[in-house]
């Protein structure tokens, strides 16, 4: 049986890794049902009841150490893993684990990874030493490839793929529904989804989202929804939000499943966001969006589906996020017809991702 050992952000409670996770594995098994994986988790009690993998810990080597002898690939992703932005040393520790597998002579895989922004010249050399030595590398957007172009990495093959999680199957909406039910979001109203993440503590990105969402409630009679992607850090930055709002909002205030998330985001009518995940959720669902950037990947994803952000954590007003809105409200039949051609060449470039693993596996073997 093939052993794939995965390196990534798992077991932090962050949906849209998870869904990374959900992702790679639903479409890995699909392909080669006769698989062994073996996840590196920050919990792996939850990743392997979540995912029904095997998992070991992030800290401990020595299990690392044995899932790595054993594996017939390293992958690395998906994710933005190597960047130094959001995280100065999170960056180390995942070349780390590169470097480990490298050392115990497994072909490593970076799949579908967001690279960068990488700042510093001790950390990009590094970033350029060892990326320099892996087998294959496949980015998620070209914004990916042109960070590593200017990191001098050009020794592997590489290949602009898709996220992972654009592979993943659509579900039903009755779970979703029943959630809005129970929430009472259920009925003829429209509902706006908004997904938030806290960001350095800043106040007027909060204060704009608020403002437009009263907007939003009394210009398109809309319920406005909250949905936590990484629970519970963007609840509490929800609440922030709906502090400041005149008019009432749903707050979703519980952890769900992949399956669930994206179920609710299926019976949503629009969803703006701040979160990567989510967006692409929307796309999986078709469900129209609108974008608010704080990391190049969230351009990145909108520019791969012909679409820009309303505006950046620094420049959101209400009145820039409300004209996007009611572009994407107005528009939201042509947008859902020209997003499904556009996310159906990403849903093949992200199946890629998985065909590439396994003929690199087979042909190291």
């Amino acid at each position: 049986m093939n052993h794939i050992v995965v390196s990534g952000y798992y077991g932090s409670k962050n949906a849209g890794d998870e869904a990374m996770l959900a992702a790679m594995i639903e479409v890995l098994s699909d392909l080669e049902p006769k698989l062994n994986i073996t996840v590196i988790s920050a919990n792996p009690e939850d990743t392997e009841k979540r995912h029904g993998v095997a998992a070991v810990s992030w800290l401990d080597v020595g299990a690392i150490v044995s899932a790595l002898k054993n594996a017939d690939l390293m992958i690395s992703g998906g994710g933005s893993l190597l960047q130094n932005v959001t995280s100065g040393r999170s960056l180390y520790y995942y070349l780390g684990v590169i470097f480990l597998a490298r050392l115990l002579g497994k072909p490593v895989m970076l799949y579908a990874q967001g690279i960068g922004p990488v700042c510093g010249g001790f950390a990009r050399w590094l970033m350029t030493a060892i990326s320099s030595r892996v087998s294959l590398i496949t980015v998620r957007d070209h914004g990916s490839l042109e960070e590593l172009k200017s990191l001098s990495v050009s020794r592997p093959p590489i290949e602009v793929t898709a996220d992972p999680v654009l592979a993943i199957h659509p579900v039903d909406r009755g779970i979703g529904r029943a959630v809005l039910k129970r929430y009472k979001a259920d009925g003829a109203k429209p509902v706006i989804g908004i997904s938030v993440r806290e960001w350095r503590g800043w106040v007027g990105y909060k204060k704009a989202i608020a403002e437009a969402a009263d907007r939003m409630a009394e210009e398109l009679d809309a319920r406005i929804l909250f949905l936590p992607m990484q629970y519970p850090e963007d609840v509490e930055a929800a609440k922030q939000i709906a502090s400041r709002m005149k008019s009432s909002a749903i707050m979703l205030d519980e952890e769900y499943t992949t399956s669930e998330l994206l179920s609710i985001v299926g019976n949503l009518d629009l969803l703006i966001s701040i979160r990567l995940h989510a967006l692409i959720f929307a796309g999986v669902m078709n469900v129209p969006m609108v974008g608010i950037s704080y990391d190049p990947k969230i351009d990145r994803f909108l520019d791969s589906i012909g679409q820009k952000p309303a505006a950046d954590l620094k420049t959101v007003t209400a009145d820039n996020l409300m004209e996007d809105v009611r572009e994407k409200w107005k528009l939201r039949g042509e947008v859902q017809e020209k997003n499904t051609s556009l996310l159906a060449e990403l849903r093949r470039l992200a199946f890629r991702n998985a065909e590439l693993a396994l003929d690199l596996m087979k042909n190291k073997k």
